[in-house]
C-alpha cells in the first residue's frame, strides 16, 4: 500500500500499485523510501512555527479543524525533549500546493478551469478536506462523494468546492495541461488519474534500477 502524500504529493491517497519485472532481469527492485511524513509538518506546525512563518499567517489559526487523534500526537510531540527536526520532510498541504492562486469566481478570471461553484455544505461525515493538510483522495465525481473529498475547508470552517484547475493541481498535473468538460465531468477525469509526480518517481526508480543492472 503507498499513500501518495508520504511521496510529497498534496493528497492523501492510499493505493495499492502492482510492478511486474521480467524474471530474466534479475531485478529484486523495492519501492523507493518515503520522503514525507505528517510527523515532519506537525512539526513546522506546532514545534518550530516554520509553516506558518512560510505563508506569513499570524496568528496561527486555531487548532480546531484537527481531529482528536492528531491534536494527541501534536501534544506527545511539544512535550519531547530532543532538539532535532523530523528526518523526513513535511507532508504538502493543500496551502503549499495552491500558494499564490487567487479565489476562484463566476467568470474565471484568473484561469478558465478556475471556476467557483457555490452550494458546499458540511454535515456529519462530510467535512472536506483541510486547508492544513494534504487533500483527501479526490474523488472521480462531483456532488455527493462521502467525506466531501472534492471540497476544500478553511480554517475559519468555510467550505466550497475545488475548481477543475485546484484538483488538477492537487494531482500534480502541470498547470498548462488542460481539462475540458463541464466541472463534473472534469473532476471524473482528474479523480480517475494517477498522481503525475507519484508516476515519475515510482517510474524514475524503475528506469534507474533496470539501466544500472543493465551497466553493471
Amino acid at each position: 500500500m503507498v499513500d501518495a502524500a508520504d511521496y510529497g504529493i498534496p493528497q492523501r491517497r492510499e493505493r495499492v500499485v502492482i510492478v511486474g519485472i521480467r524474471e530474466d532481469l534479475g531485478i529484486e527492485w523495492s519501492f523507493p523510501e518515503r520522503t514525507h511524513s505528517l510527523d515532519a509538518l506537525l512539526w513546522t506546525q506546532f514545534v518550530s512555527g516554520d509553516y506558518w512563518k512560510s505563508h506569513k499567517i499570524d496568528p496561527p489559526p486555531s487548532m480546531g479543524c484537527y481531529d482528536k487523534r492528531t491534536l494527541a500526537r501534536i501534544e506527545r510531540m511539544r512535550k519531547q525533549s530532543s532538539l532535532f527536526d523530523p528526518e523526513k520532510k513535511p507532508w504538502r498541504t493543500i496551502r503549499d500546493q495552491l500558494s499564490g492562486i487567487p479565489f476562484p469566481d463566476k467568470e474565471g478570471s484568473f484561469h478558465p478551469e478556475h471556476i467557483l461553484r457555490e452550494g458546499a455544505r458540511v454535515y456529519p461525515g462530510h467535512t472536506g478536506s483541510f486547508i492544513d493538510l494534504p487533500s483527501k483522495t479526490i474523488k472521480a465525481g462531483g456532488h455527493g462523494v462521502p467525506g466531501g473529498e472534492n471540497m476544500v475547508r478553511h480554517a475559519d470552517g468555510t467550505v466550497r468546492y475545488f475548481t477543475t484547475y485546484e484538483a488538477k493541481l492537487l494531482q500534480t498535473f502541470p498547470k498548462e495541461y488542460r481539462i475540458l468538460g463541464s466541472w463534473t465531468e472534469s473532476m471524473r477525469q482528474v479523480g480517475n488519474a494517477v498522481p503525475v509526480e507519484l508516476a515519475n518517481i515510482i517510474s524514475s526508480s524503475l528506469v534507474d534500477w533496470i539501466w544500472n543492472k543493465k551497466v553493471a
